[in-house]
């Protein structure tokens, strides 16, 4: 079975934290960026096939540079108050999906994804 990458990046500690022990118990490495600038060095050294965005920080725009820059990158955006415009505008700039930030709805995006990859 492939071990998979994913990196997690949440504005807010308890946040991230909540999250990458969720989604430690479905795939074999979770990094966590600790700032928007630590998002993309963290995941070249890691080479991740995934990454969780906070959206509400990083924004849409974001998602496009790093689709741009990460091509094959699983992109999971994440916004508290996400919206169809929010989704559509993120999915059309490379998103692979958005949600909120909670572990069933990312976990289950991910999974959806990477579903014969991901450590049962």
């Amino acid at each position: 079975m492939e071990a998979l990458s994913v990196v997690l990046y949440q504005n807010d500690p308890g946040t991230a934290h909540s999250l990458a022990v969720g989604l430690s118990q479905h795939f074999e490495s979770v990094y966590l960026a600790r700032n928007p600038e630590d998002v993309r060095p963290v995941l070249a050294k890691h080479r991740a096939e995934a990454l969780v965005l906070d959206l509400e920080t990083s924004g849409p725009d974001e998602v496009e540079r790093l689709h741009r820059d990460f091509p094959s990158l699983c992109i999971v955006g994440t916004h508290r108050l996400a919206d169809d415009k929010l989704w559509a505008e993120a999915m059309s700039l490379g998103a692979s999906d958005i949600c909120e930030p909670r572990n069933d709805d990312i976990v289950r995006s991910l999974l959806h994804r990477f579903a014969p990859q991901a450590v049962a």
